[in-house]
């Protein structure tokens, strides 16, 4: 391999890099929430619920 093609493939993979990167910036930002979150949440929440109604039911 030549020094000609390892610059020419160098400069591929910077324009192959700049683009990739820009695809990303581009990109609409994820939710920082997944969709799975919700469930979990009120799950969580109606355990709490739970676990004081039996707090003060027992005490």
């Amino acid at each position: 391999m030549t020094v000609a093609d390892m610059n020419r493939l160098e400069q591929a993979a910077r324009v192959s890099m700049g683009e990739f990167e820009d695809s990303e910036a581009s990109a609409p930002p994820r939710p920082l929430v997944p969709s799975a979150s919700p469930r979990l949440a009120a799950f969580g929440l109606a355990a709490v619920i739970a676990a004081i109604a039996l707090y003060e039911l027992v005490y």
